[in-house]
């Protein structure tokens, strides 16, 4: 067959999307299945590097890029005569239903739904328009969790028949142990010499930091600190404020870290801690299993399926439950290591292996 994918995000956004994008097209190209893979990208980013297998495609025309990303790219799709269009962030083309070629779109989470407060009106009415079209018009629509699938089917109205759910897994990265002199320079670069909980999220309501914050300070521990990793929002000055009205010691607020040094903090945590209250997946959790790392997670959403038995979860507006969790896992050293062993046992499900063999059966089925 030949498919191709809306890989606009994969050379050019490196977060959730981006990752997701980057981690699909390279497990299929991974594969032995000999089919033939094209990415339609508006422009190139020289950080991003494929398999030379994959086609890369860019605009073959003089028409604005978003206008092309979104309904002139259809020429271009019928000239390289795809069998499968797989639109990986959410969205299909206009009219591409027209083209003949089978599509299946990607559904990461309908947050802008469950949580309007969080998005300006006009990006909401877009969304949904956006969001809705492509679930109707695909052939198959995937979903990266049973709790996305769920959403798809109450919020959108989409019949769960033509939704099938396929998760994902983290960069390769986080997958591979770094030598003790790695490790160090990474601690010694954020001046971290303490043992520590990390969070690694977008600091932003919906991610919940405070609330872990507020645990911290429960624990009265001063040999361990806390470090947060993330963008930045207008979220982190309630935190800081929090930080300086309590004189807090050993929080340490980390913004525009590079992806490069992700997977030593995480090796370096004694625990990490992802509070989020909602999410359609929850690829954090699934860094800090391939990293060896304990984890507790919040309850509400669907990352007891990113976490499995490799979890302790707990209600997110609970600050002494979260304390109480944290304390028990940092006192017991049997609890770390059974957690680790149990994690390292379930994020087998989400291998690039299985996950492109899901995906190369959906192509086939449609």
């Amino acid at each position: 067959m030949r498919i191709g994918f809306d890989a606009k995000r994969a050379f050019q956004n490196f977060t959730g999307l981006g990752n997701y994008s980057r981690f699909i097209i390279e497990s299929l190209l991974a594969s032995p299945t000999q089919h033939e893979y094209f990415a339609y990208t508006p422009k190139l980013n020289s950080k991003v590097q494929f398999d030379k297998r994959l086609h890369v495609e860019l605009p073959q025309t003089s028409m604005p890029k978003p206008l092309w990303r979104s309904w002139g790219i259809n020429q271009q799709l019928k000239k390289d005569k795809l069998d499968v269009f797989h639109g990986l962030s959410n969205e299909l083309p206009w009219q591409i239903q027209k083209t003949g070629i089978k599509t299946v779109v990607t559904i990461h989470d309908l947050i802008f739904i469950r949580y309007p407060e969080l998005y300006p009106t006009i990006d909401r009415w877009i969304y949904k328009q956006k969001f809705k079209s492509a679930c109707e018009k695909a052939d198959c629509v995937v979903a990266i969790s049973e709790q996305t699938k769920n959403d798809i089917v109450d919020m959108l109205h989409i019949n769960p028949s033509k939704i099938e759910v396929v998760y994902q897994d983290c960069d390769v990265a986080f997958k591979n142990q770094l030598s003790t002199a790695q490790l160090s320079a990474v601690s010694q670069k954020y001046h971290l010499d303490k043992p520590y909980i990390l969070c690694v999220a977008t600091i932003a309501d919906r991610k919940n930091q405070l609330t872990l914050v507020k645990a911290f300070e429960e624990l009265q521990n001063k040999d361990v600190d806390l470090v947060l990793v993330g963008g930045k929002s207008a979220y982190q000055n309630q935190i800081e404020d929090y930080i300086q009205q309590k004189h807090l010691k050993g929080v340490h607020i980390i913004n525009g870290v590079p992806f490069a040094d992700l997977p030593a903090l995480y090796q370096n945590a004694t625990l990490t801690v992802y509070p989020s209250i909602f999410e359609g997946f929850g690829i954090p959790i699934v860094e800090a299993l391939h990293s060896g790392i304990p984890v507790i997670a919040a309850t509400g959403s669907c990352l007891e399926e990113a976490g499995g038995n490799g979890a302790i979860y707990v209600n997110p507006y609970d600050v002494r439950g979260m304390a109480d969790e944290i304390k028990r896992v940092l006192s017991n050293p049997i609890l770390q290591k059974n957690l680790v062993t149990q994690g390292q046992v379930y994020i087998k499900k989400f291998s690039s292996i299985e996950i492109a063999k899901d995906l190369e059966k959906i192509y086939q089925k449609i």
